[in-house]
């Protein structure tokens, strides 16, 4: 299926990634996620450089950076649906979601040594996103703006080395990256979270 096919498409469902699919999504400069918990706030999240990896036609990773919070963490643990959705900013509209459940891989495991190879090396890496696709959706995206890709910004990196490197990024997540905003664990520190 050629990407321009998919312009059209409003609402449509597939089981699995399609080539063009994959295509498209490998184009896009920036990504959100969005999950919750069973209670509390649903969390929407813009994620951008080159931190995206299709693995098969079911599966995405994400390599996810430290910030300020650490919410998905927290809802995965709860509850571990997560959508990521993608849109056209560029070129012809269209707004391409996936739906699944997903899980969180942290540094130090097994998963995530396996996993991390796939990746560029990115300042502030603290955990990776996988996503088990069960549904994915395209939908029309008319509405959405054009908008031109200048380039990725360099704060996080300037971020992460005022911050000390690997020691300063401990420290940090530590204090903000342990507990949602709702008070909920994201299992990166167990021994803090009790």
């Amino acid at each position: 299926m050629d990407a321009s096919k998919l312009i059209y498409d409003m609402a449509k469902q597939f089981d699995r990634m399609e080539s063009a699919h994959r295509e498209f999504i490998l184009k896009q400069k920036i990504f959100f996620t969005a999950s919750a918990a069973p209670t509390g706030r649903v969390n929407v999240s813009p994620k951008g450089l080159d931190t995206l990896r299709i693995l098969d036609e079911r599966t995405v990773a994400y390599l996810d950076l430290t910030g300020s919070g650490n919410e998905t963490a927290a809802h995965l643990l709860q509850l571990p649906r997560l959508t990521l959705m993608f849109c056209a900013f560029e070129d012809s509209p269209l707004i391409l979601r996936l739906y699944g459940t997903g899980r969180t891989c942290l540094a130090g495991t097994p998963e995530y040594a396996k996993l991390l190879p796939r990746f560029t090396p990115q300042p502030g890496a603290r955990q990776i996103i996988v996503l088990s696709v069960e549904i994915v959706q395209t939908s029309c995206g008319f509405s959405v703006p054009l908008f031109h890709f200048e380039e990725d910004r360099t704060t996080m990196a300037q971020w992460v080395e005022a911050k000390g490197g690997e020691a300063g990024l401990l420290e940090y997540r530590k204090q903000k990256n342990t507990k949602s905003i709702d008070g909920f664990q994201t299992g990166m520190f167990p021994e803090t979270e009790a």
